[in-house]
């Protein structure tokens, strides 16, 4: 498995902070994100349910250049990553 890193949240202070990869051997973003609290989880929990193997993770929007640079990895041919 080859994973990217992609980037931290820049306005932290580098340890336990949002964090982007892409995980080139299954094909998947991966993300390090604050952990919902009760009410934001029960507002998702509007649109179904949450598997015990799924989370809902928050990132700051500051990370949207982080959320780009991973879709572009994700869309380059496998051989140019």
């Amino acid at each position: 498995m080859a994973l990217h890193f992609i980037a931290k949240d820049p306005e932290t202070n580098g340890d336990h902070c949002p964090t982007v990869w892409f995980d080139d051997a299954n094909q998947e973003f991966v993300i390090q994100g604050w952990t919902a609290d009760e009410k934001l989880t029960a507002q998702c929990l509007e649109s179904g349910p949450i598997p015990d193997n799924e989370a809902v993770v928050r990132l700051p929007a500051r990370m949207a250049d982080a959320l780009k640079a991973v879709l572009d990895v994700a869309a380059r041919p496998a051989a140019v990553r």
